[in-house]
């Protein structure tokens, strides 16, 4: 497990992923009045080390706790979250029966465009039951699996094989062409390592 504070209250740990056979990201975001946590994995190594400290922040922060999925792949932990915190699981509508098959506790569902806890904006793609999350408060992007961290740095778009059969690569960089409309200083990504700083050129190089 590695756990990274990228600025005040925006927190990135990896865990390693059994079905994946690697470390994959999430990400805590605290903001004025909620705890958010995105795609969140329990490492199960240093399980007990990980719910100490987070027992310590949500009792710090004081808001409700919520996650927040980008796709239903990263369900992950999120049910044991929910259930330790009395949290609420926000799932994107489109990705509902998934979710909740991995998950049994969806609370509430968002399409892109709705209000969503801690500030946190959602984004539509290609992949219509995956979102990439904005954190305005942190000027961060929060990608599932449609941005990937390129080998020796930057980003890349996911492979075609990650894909539905009947959308295309083109298709996939038309629908995030509006993360180059945002201030962005960083993108966490889930797989590979994150950008944490120069992201406007780094996304900006992979949709190209």
């Amino acid at each position: 497990m590695e756990v990274r504070e990228i600025v005040s209250g925006l927190w990135r740990w990896t865990a390693w992923h059994e079905e994946w056979k690697q470390e994959v990201g999430s990400v805590y975001w605290e903001s004025s009045d909620s705890v958010v946590l995105i795609d969140p994995l329990v490492p199960a190594a240093d399980a007990d080390e990980f719910w100490r400290a987070l027992d310590r922040d949500v009792e710090r922060a004081g808001g409700a706790v919520h996650v927040l999925i980008t796709i239903f792949w990263h369900a992950r932990s999120a049910a044991e979250v929910v259930k330790r915190y009395g949290g609420r699981l926000w799932a994107p509508r489109r990705a509902r029966a998934p979710i909740e098959r991995r998950t049994g506790a969806v609370t509430d569902l968002f399409s892109p465009g709705d209000a969503l806890p801690g500030g946190v904006e959602a984004l539509a793609t290609a992949r219509s039951t995956e979102v990439v999350y904005w954190l305005p408060g942190c000027r961060a992007v929060v990608p599932g699996d449609v941005i990937l961290g390129a080998e020796g740095g930057g980003l890349r778009l996911c492979p075609d094989s990650w894909l539905p059969e009947s959308t295309t690569q083109a298709q996939l960089r038309a629908s995030l062409q509006p993360l180059l409309e945002l201030p962005a200083e960083r993108v966490l990504v889930s797989h590979g390592e994150p950008v944490l700083k120069g992201a406007r050129p780094a996304l900006e190089r992979m949709l190209a």
